[in-house]
């Protein structure tokens, strides 16, 4: 299921675009769970953001491709997304965020192993490198610590093989559906999830206005990030736009600096250079590829 490599920039554009959107939902959601508990945050997240996507999707025309988000490939890939992001609140509440956040890179090379595996999609040394190398940047990024070997970890662990196999089955939804009922149907299966969790196992905090805002905010972004992430591996190659996931490392750095007032050390600086450096590689890369077939 290999895209056509004049395809392949888009795809990477909207990767970025996706991954700086998912980190302004993360931020937002850490603002909100200072004072509530963090299945309460999903639950009541999901709530606005189908409150909010819901004319989107109605005002778009996408009413009658609803009945979209019972289909197999859907439900399925919406699991996987729920079993993620519940495994992930469970560890971020027990973790260092560092350790978490290096232990979620393992998620792009899961991702281009299984599109191997499964739909034989040639991957090639030198994007396996060039992911290697990000994959390293990333870590020089998070820097985990020794506090990282608990037995939370195997969380961090499950929420990556969570995300790389929600992303593998997304590759089979039809190109039928729309990416707006997708992104959609994966925020009402996330919140009726979570909601089961808040009322099962957590005491009810009546939210602030500054709360309620925080999460309508971020429930705007997560939309977005799904719809633009979904996209992305719709419209390229998986292993021209994993590397790009190690963009994560890079936005969580910023939203560091300028909303929490962390600033990075010399061994981020070098993270972030390899991750650059990585994802130009592959955009290099994939340019060559065209102009040779063209010229073939």
């Amino acid at each position: 299921m290999s895209s056509p490599p004049t395809s392949n920039l888009r795809g990477i554009a909207l990767m970025v675009i996706a991954t700086c959107v998912f980190s302004v939902n993360d931020v937002l959601m850490k603002l909100a769970t200072e004072g509530l508990p963090p299945y309460q945050v999903l639950f009541m997240r999901g709530v606005l953001a189908s409150l909010i996507l819901l004319p989107v999707v109605l005002l778009s025309g996408n009413g009658r491709q609803l009945k979209h988000v019972f289909d197999r490939w859907v439900v399925l890939r919406n699991l996987f997304e729920l079993f993620a992001v519940l495994c992930f609140v469970v560890a971020l509440a027990n973790m260092p965020i560092a350790d978490l956040s290096a232990l979620g890179q393992i998620s792009p090379m899961l991702l281009l192993l299984g599109v191997a595996v499964i739909y034989r999609e040639k991957i090639g040394r030198s994007r396996l490198l060039l992911m290697v190398l990000g994959f390293a940047g990333a870590l020089l990024v998070a820097q985990p610590g020794g506090s990282g070997a608990t037995p939370y970890a195997v969380l961090g662990v499950l929420t990556a093989i969570g995300t790389a196999a929600r992303d593998i089955v997304g590759r089979k939804v039809g190109t039928n559906i729309p990416a707006l009922v997708v992104a959609y149907s994966t925020l009402l299966l996330v919140m009726v999830g979570a909601g089961i969790a808040t009322f099962g196992f957590e005491q009810w905090v009546m939210p602030s206005p500054r709360h309620l805002l925080l999460l309508a905010g971020s429930g705007l972004f997560l939309s977005l990030g799904h719809i633009f992430i979904f996209m992305s591996y719709r419209a390229a190659a998986t292993s021209a736009v994993a590397p790009f996931y190690y963009l994560f490392s890079l936005w969580a750095m910023l939203s560091g600096v300028f909303v929490f007032g962390t600033f990075p050390n010399a061994l981020a600086i070098a993270g972030i250079c390899l991750i650059v450096i990585s994802g130009v590689a592959v955009v290099l890369l994939d340019e060559r590829r065209r102009r040779l077939m063209v010229l073939a």
